[in-house]
């Protein structure tokens, strides 16, 4: 059973880590946040107090309860330091096989005996990823979404070693933090992160043949299908190198139907990221708003 005397080590302090970190820590419960980079932890520490205070702004979070969730949170920069006796750990590093393999091999002896540990990834393998620990039957997929303060689904991805304990033991973890889960056999690309590549993909199709400029193919989901993001909003958000790995991987396994877009492996190649380099399909100001009228056209290509 899940109860608040419990802590949990958030491993990687970018996007996905910093929401996730926070909605355990506005949950409850001990969260460490580790990360080697110190400023990016210093970054995720800052957005994580900027949204509980503009929930306190909004009326929606007592200023007691916004400060008592600061305080559960600790950021740390190995670990060493974060891992020892938390009861769950989730992994949201590079989508990288090698650096998350050596993540839970190192964080295994440090978590207390029986400690669940969850993986974030979007497209690779859990059952590979279990291979490296000896207890592959506690790995399982929690895949979150952006943004996780918002976005209420947590997809559990089962690997051929995730038993039933894992699953429902998971599942009172995403209940304990107030989102919904659903159980997807691993699968490249799961549910969701599958359907959205090749949204995205075809959008960025639909912009270099010149179908229609990036603001109104955006509109065209967001109205006509009600969406809250577009595609090309959405890839800027989760960042084109994100997406242009979770493409070749989702090619390699199943197929031409996913073979990445042209503009897509331009615009990373040309460090045209998104909104975290300040240029993806839109332009964005220092404080990161989209700058109007700034998205790519086919004149632009």
């Amino acid at each position: 059973m899940i109860d608040k005397n419990q802590s949990v080590v958030v491993v990687g302090a970018g996007l996905m880590g910093t929401g996730i970190a926070h909605a355990f820590a506005s949950s409850g419960f001990a969260t460490r946040l580790v990360d080697s980079n110190g400023q990016a932890l210093e970054k995720a520490l800052q957005n994580i107090h900027a949204i509980l205070d503009g929930g306190v702004k909004l009326g929606k979070l007592a200023a007691d309860v916004a400060e008592a969730a600061k305080a559960r949170l600790t950021i740390h920069t190995s670990l060493a330091e974060g891992a020892p006796g938390a009861s769950l750990l989730v992994e949201t590093v590079s989508e990288n096989l090698a650096v998350k393999k050596a993540v839970l091999a190192e964080a295994v002896p440090l978590l207390l005996d029986g400690a669940l540990l969850a993986t974030n990834t979007s497209a690779l393998s859990v059952t590979e990823i279990a291979a490296s620990v000896p207890h592959p039957e506690r790995v399982i997929g929690m895949h979150f979404f952006n943004p996780v303060h918002k976005m209420k689904l947590v997809e559990l991805v089962l690997g051929i070693a995730t038993d039933a304990a894992t699953v429902a033991l998971t599942r009172e973890w995403v209940e304990a933090i107030g989102k919904t889960s659903i159980l997807v056999n691993e699968s490249p690309g799961l549910t969701t992160s599958r359907m959205s590549a090749m949204l995205g993909n075809e959008a960025m199709w639909m912009l270099q043949e010149g179908t229609a400029s990036a603001e109104d193919i955006d509109t065209a989901l967001r109205m006509g299908f009600n969406h809250p993001m577009g595609p090309l909003e959405l890839g800027d958000l989760t960042g084109w190198d994100t997406r242009l790995s979770v493409l070749r991987y989702l090619h390699s396994t199943l197929g031409e139907k996913f073979r990445p877009c042209p503009l897509i492996i331009k615009m990373v190649a040309a460090g045209r990221h998104g909104r975290k380099t300040g240029h993806g399909v839109y332009q964005y100001d220092a404080a990161g708003q989209r700058v109007p009228g700034s998205g790519l056209k086919a004149s632009n290509l």
